[in-house]
């Protein structure tokens, strides 16, 4: 048997290629950083070709770096920033326009005329979503308003779309000469275009989005036995290795962190916040502003759902400080930073960059800083924003509370901003239940190579799984309560002020 598993961590800001041993270690990685393109206020994109070098790139460098062989791994998962959209020339893997980043709000609009017609839970019965800018249908739409030669070849059956576990796994398994065109079922169920029960696209959404399924990549279970294809001989791995396992970025940290069971959650600090709790097979309605989304499904076996509360900015405040600001120079500075004051001095910074996600969905918001005095200093910013994640994450708990019955005892967390202790100690404070980090925080990378792993049967069943975890530390929640009702009340009068702003 092959030695190790390899794993795609295709995120927002960045590339990687980590390769993981049979325990679930990381035997080496490799890391490249993508353009964010900012068009106009509000819109965001990537270039879906370099992606796919750097792509290239992190594999070359981590076997580099090892010594390692692609003959030594017995298959590539993937994982990927959900919701991005990508549209391209299927005859040359030309894309016809950037990527659509699932940050962007360019089809505010768009989404606004959708919502008039039925309101915002016009599909959620059937997808488990609101309308709004974050999912790729909409996206898709745009393309085809706007690019006329995407119109044209999407017409002709030249075009294909896919979100970037898609695009990728298409260049790797032959790109033009015949490569797979797939999404698994975690990232088709964030289009908006996807049955939750069927697992497949729904003709009723795509006839009134206007998207001909034809573009549209075959649903696949995120670990799939039947491999979609195998990487090239003379590509970057240098070797045919099966394509075969892949989740969304917020599902393949639940399926790293071992959340199997039912009411098991886990929330990942990124780029923006994620958090995920396992309501098994039966997708359970949202009352309260989360989304009903697909969490795994292994081929052969029932889909697995989640309630998933998702916030568009968490660690990209923290780049905001330091790229737009100039605050602190690289983001660890800023644990160091915030430790210089004792609280927030008052203030509460309210990320609204693009609009509000759960619970709120509010496109028209703006992002404020609220309750600013002259005692404020650059100690108290640094500490608001990140407590800005924390409260966020807390109001995102309460709506899963609500809509589950079932209060949370403790959260697993995972992602780059878990190394900040600062952070995790607020956390377990606002929360008022422990905060558990494990010893492998690279655990969306793990979910893929996890998916992958059973597909091949490198890993045997679930259980396996789970003894790979353990708990690298615990934060005990440490706050008298008169404190914490403090702040939240104050961060909910803050969050009101965002409201309204954009038109």
């Amino acid at each position: 048997m092959a030695k190790y598993i390899g794993a795609l961590d295709l995120g927002t800001t960045s590339n990687r290629f980590i390769i993981f041993d049979h325990a679930g270690r990381i035997v080496g990685l490799d890391q490249m950083e993508h353009d964010q393109i900012f068009p106009q206020p509000g819109w965001v994109e990537h270039d879906p070709m370099e992606i796919w070098r750097n792509t290239q790139n992190v594999i070359r460098g981590a076997l580099g770096k090892t010594g390692i062989t692609g003959d030594d791994l017995a298959a590539i998962g993937i994982t990927n920033q959900r919701e991005t959209a990508v549209f391209w020339d299927k005859r040359t893997g030309r894309p016809f326009y950037n990527a659509i980043v699932w940050q962007c709000t360019r089809t505010d609009e768009l989404c606004r005329q959708l919502s008039s017609e039925g309101g915002q839970d016009r599909f959620r019965d059937i997808t488990g979503l609101p309308i709004a800018t974050y999912f790729s249908g909409p996206k898709i739409r745009w393309i085809l308003d706007n690019v006329p030669e995407a119109k044209t070849a999407a017409d002709r059956g030249t075009a294909l779309f896919g979100t970037i576990e898609s695009w990728i796994i298409w260049w790797l398994t032959g790109g033009p000469e015949g490569g797979a065109h797939v999404t698994d079922v975690t990232n088709a169920s964030r289009t908006l275009m996807m049955n939750l029960q069927t697992l497949q696209w729904d003709d009723e959404i795509l006839n009134i989005l206007g998207i001909p399924q034809q573009v549209l990549p075959r649903i696949v279970p995120s670990s799939d036995r039947d491999t979609w294809g195998h990487t090239l001989k003379d590509g970057a791995l240098q070797s045919t290795i099966p394509v075969c396992g892949a989740l969304g970025d917020q599902q393949a940290a639940l399926v790293g962190q071992a959340c199997f069971d039912i009411g098991e959650a886990k929330n990942t600090y990124g780029t923006g916040c994620f958090l995920l709790l396992n309501t098994g097979n039966t997708p359970v309605p949202s009352t309260h502003g989360l989304l009903t989304t697909v969490g795994y499904q292994i081929k052969g076996d029932m889909p697995v759902y989640c309630l998933e509360g998702s916030i568009a900015i968490a660690g990209a405040l923290v780049q905001w400080l330091r790229d737009n600001l100039g605050l602190i120079a690289s983001a660890p500075e800023i644990e160091e930073l915030a430790r210089t004051v004792q609280n927030n001095g008052g203030t509460y910074i309210v990320p609204a960059f693009s609009g509000l996600f759960a619970p709120y969905w509010r496109s028209d918001a703006r992002g404020v800083i609220a309750g600013l005095t002259r005692f404020v200093n650059k100690g108290h910013i640094a500490r608001a924003v990140l407590e800005a994640s924390a409260y966020q994450t807390f109001e995102i708990v309460e709506a899963m509370n609500n809509d589950s019955g079932v209060a949370m005892n403790k959260l697993k967390v995972d992602g780059g901003m878990v190394a900040n202790e600062l952070l995790m100690q607020f956390q377990a404070d606002i929360l008022n239940v422990p905060v558990i980090r494990p010893a492998v925080t690279e655990t969306t990378a793990l979910g893929a190579a996890y998916a992958a792993g059973l597909a091949v049967g490198y890993w045997s069943n679930l259980e396996e799984l789970r003894q790979n975890w353990s708990v690298d530390k615990i934060w005990q929640p440490n706050m008298e309560t008169a404190e914490r009702k403090s702040g939240i009340s104050n961060w909910k009068k803050a969050v009101s002020k965002t409201f309204d702003w954009a038109d």
